[in-house]
């Protein structure tokens, strides 16, 4: 059986966090461009490392096998 390859945009995307079982890592939306007319607080919480859910984190582990 050949082995199996990891999705190279996943990769550079998201990845699995250490000690917390099961959930993958992402970074936020919203943080790119048009940042001035964006509160101070709201850019502050953007920069916190968002996590998926578990539907969706099925699909983004299939993509990371390793």
């Amino acid at each position: 059986m050949p082995k199996m390859k990891t999705n190279s945009s996943a990769k550079k995307r998201f990845s699995k966090s250490g000690g917390k079982k099961g959930l993958i890592k992402r970074g936020r939306a919203y943080r790119r461009h048009l940042l001035t007319k964006k509160s101070r607080k709201t850019k502050r919480d953007l920069r916190k490392t968002g996590y998926f859910t578990k539907g969706d984190a099925k699909h983004i582990a299939a993509l990371l096998p390793y």
